[in-house]
């Protein structure tokens, strides 16, 4: 007479086993993920990254399927980029140009009153590693390109554009950069900031005399069209918005 087969285990037993490596699991993952945001945090300026990333971002970036420049084409694929740059933009700009899947002649557009000089250094050499174009406006529900402002950081995110269009009725704004951190020679790093704008703007092909400009004044110098195609700033002015 064949022997009868071994008893199979409680379900009971079975699915308490099941919880406990989950559980077991669950804890690793998460004291791994405790341990780097910690790491993360105790690096200086790491919880205004976190804050700015995660928690309340300063920046929004929106896709519009077709922005219209002046009846110029047919319409192009748009980032619309509004907002403060704070100290995560950069990362959420190129996030958002991969997720999108711009291609050279797709349009960034601008709207910002300016932020962290790095950070706009930064989105200003992603806009180029692309070969996007830059304008400043918004845009309505139709995909009309309408008028704003970009000033300070922002101007060097426009930079980075190529072209840059000209939009009649927006405005670019300049002014003196400082950094926020005391330093021990005021001097010295006036002097180390405004040689990497210049470096910057340079390498974007902008006219120095647009450091001139910034550097003249801590207050906004909004630029006239006339002068900031003099520097090269706008590469393509759109005669009518």
């Amino acid at each position: 007479m064949p022997a009868a087969p071994p008893p199979a285990p409680p379900v009971q037993t079975t699915r308490r086993k099941r919880n406990y490596w989950s559980i077991a699991i669950f804890v690793l993952v998460a004291s791994g993920i405790g341990i780097r945001a910690y790491r993360d945090l105790s690096r200086p300026d790491a919880w205004d990254y976190w804050k700015d990333q995660y928690i309340a971002p300063s920046m929004t970036v929106s896709l519009i399927d077709k922005t219209y420049l002046a009846g110029r084409d047919q319409g192009r694929r748009t980032l619309a980029v509004s907002g403060t740059i704070g100290p995560a933009a950069s990362r959420l700009l190129r996030d958002r140009v991969d997720e999108a899947k711009l291609t050279a002649g797709d349009l960034i557009l601008l709207s910002s009153p300016g932020g962290e000089l790095n950070q706009g250094a930064i989105m200003g050499e992603i806009i180029r590693s692309h070969g996007l174009a830059t304008a400043v406006g918004t845009a309505d529900a139709s995909g009309r390109i309408k008028p704003a402002y970009c000033a300070s950081a922002c101007v060097l995110v426009y930079a980075g554009g190529k072209p840059r269009f000209g939009v009649l009725g927006s405005a670019l704004g300049v002014h003196r950069f400082v950094t926020e951190k005391p330093m021990k020679d005021p001097v010295a790093d006036a002097q180390r900031v405004t040689g990497a704008v210049l470096g910057y703007m340079t390498k974007m092909g902008v006219s120095s005399s647009v450091v001139e400009a910034m550097s003249e004044t801590r207050e906004i110098r909004w630029l006239a069209p006339k002068d900031a195609l003099a520097m090269n700033l706008i590469t393509d002015p759109v005669s009518k918005p």
